[in-house]
């Protein structure tokens, strides 16, 4: 990935303000992901054909995880361990996600959908970290 598209999409060519943008809006998408998921379980649980408890769970740790992340945002120089970190359980996630729709769920048509996407999404936070860890080295 070359640092020209990472720059227009963080709309700065500094990498360590890059990589906390990228670990900001991580934050914000993982813990508003976690409360959904905590907080209405139950109607979420119907509609993508996974197990409610399963997802109150989850989202109780993505909440957690999400306010990690957050806080690693907010370090004026993000250690690259911790962001290292937050790459591999990004991808590690993204990955699991797809391995569980297809080996382990049943899902219905909207969590067929809705669980690969977010899949991508959280690889996407994955690659788009990494790249900015790697540039500010």
């Amino acid at each position: 990935m070359s640092a020209y598209p990472l720059t227009a999409l963080a709309r700065t060519t500094d990498p360590t303000t890059m990589l906390r943008r990228f670990l900001g809006l991580d934050a914000v998408v993982t813990a508003g992901n976690g409360l959904a998921y905590a907080v209405a379980s139950g109607p979420l649980g119907r509609l993508l054909g996974v197990d409610a408890g399963l997802l109150l769970g989850l989202g109780v740790g993505l909440v957690l995880y999400g306010a990690g992340v957050g806080f690693l945002a907010t370090r004026t120089s993000p250690p690259g361990r911790a962001v290292q970190a937050v790459v591999e359980v990004n991808a590690g996630w993204a990955v699991l996600s797809v391995v569980a729709v297809v080996a382990w769920f049943s899902p219905s048509t909207a969590g067929a959908v809705w669980i690969p996407l977010q899949a991508a999404v959280v690889a996407g936070f994955a690659a788009l970290q990494y790249a900015a860890l790697r540039a500010g080295r």
